[in-house]
């Protein structure tokens, strides 16, 4: 079955580098704009691993099943730390992580990670996208051709592939921003970057052979198992549901179609199908967070997405497994809306200004 509201030719004749601009180019905007939901939803979740956020907090040696280190306050004299009660301020919700952050951390670190988000989204996005459009389009044909009954399942089958792949290609980013937005910065001076943050996750000791630090490059991918548990099914529900919404909405338009309404339609279907795809993945969202987030690297290694989810649910039930829902759906729907729309306005300009062959 055609979709009425795209050329199918003038769309297929798009050139990957074109794709990639597109993508580049919303990915960019969105990060920028919805970065400080991202820092709240990552602070909140990395507060339920046991990460603290109050400088006068110090951590135990000792590890829990479930935690990262329980969190001990000092006292005075030659008196043992004692576990933080009250000294210890915690995170209540979204705006109340935005009014600590501002006041103890300053403005700014509401953009925490940004310059993570930019080097993940704009490569990964760039990626993506053009995959997705490429491998829809390909299967599509395919498809009414040979098996019309399976047309409906081709944004689902598109989305997981394009996404593994993307997800694979750019994982370290990622980590590094998800350890960049999570841990406070309590020392003076500049925050560090990117690298800084992946060589601190690597760590290698001096002395050690070559083979030995090379071997620890492996935690760079800690957590991808659970990366592409959440980004799988979430790019397969988000691009299920978008698909049908945004072909109703243009189909309602006819010949009529605009910039205008392109932008509409496919904003619109993107904050449904983001908001309903993030709100489902959110229990996956939190297992990603804590096994990104995690400093023993004995533990990263052996931890599991399946384990680790068992421990969210023992250590805090469905509550637990739900942790920063809020932000990251008030994320989510926006983002999506934002990368979608972005990119098919930009795909429908470059469509409209090519010069038509003779």
């Amino acid at each position: 079955m055609s979709r009425p509201h795209i050329d199918t030719d003038s769309d297929t004749q798009l050139r990957i580098e074109e794709r990639a601009f597109s993508a580049a180019g919303a990915a960019f905007l969105s990060a920028i704009l919805v970065n400080p939901l991202d820092v709240a939803k990552t602070r909140l979740q990395a507060q339920a691993a046991g990460v603290p956020y109050q400088g006068d907090c110090r951590m135990t040696p000792f590890q829990t099943n479930t935690r990262l280190q329980d969190v001990m306050c000092p006292v005075s004299g030659s008196q043992p730390s004692r576990p933080c009660t009250s000294g210890c301020y915690t995170y209540k919700g979204t705006l109340d992580v935005f009014y600590k952050v501002i006041r103890h951390e300053g403005f700014t670190r509401l953009w925490r990670g940004t310059s993570a988000s930019l080097a993940l989204a704009v490569p990964t996005v760039g990626i993506y996208m053009p995959c997705y459009d490429i491998l829809r389009n390909m299967m599509e044909e395919f498809t009414t051709k040979n098996a019309p009954n399976l047309t409906p399942y081709v944004p689902l089958l598109a989305g997981s592939v394009a996404r593994s792949f993307a997800c694979i290609s750019c994982y370290p980013v990622e980590l590094a921003r998800t350890r960049m937005q999570a841990f406070r910065i309590t020392q003076s001076g500049k925050p560090p970057g990117v690298w800084k943050t992946l060589l601190g996750v690597v760590h290698p000791d001096k002395g050690t052979s070559i083979f030995q630090s090379f071997h620890r490059y492996r935690f760079w991918w800690t957590g991808l198992g659970a990366q592409l548990s959440r980004d799988v099914p979430f790019s397969a529900i988000c691009w299920s549901t978008l698909e049908p919404i945004r072909k109703n909405i243009l189909g309602l338009v006819g010949d009529k179609e605009s910039a205008a309404t392109v932008l509409g339609a496919n904003f619109s279907a993107g904050f449904v199908a983001g908001t309903l795809a993030s709100a489902v993945t959110c229990p996956l969202d939190v297992a990603k967070t804590r096994r990104q987030i995690e400093k023993n690297h004995e533990r990263a290694l052996k931890m599991t997405t399946r384990t680790t989810l068992i421990e969210i649910w023992r250590d805090g039930g469905l509550r637990g497994l739900f942790t920063g829902v809020g932000p990251r759906v008030l994320r989510a729907g926006p983002s999506v809306g934002i990368v979608i729309s972005f990119y098919e306005v930009v795909k429908y300009g470059l469509q409209h200004t090519r010069p038509t062959s003779s």
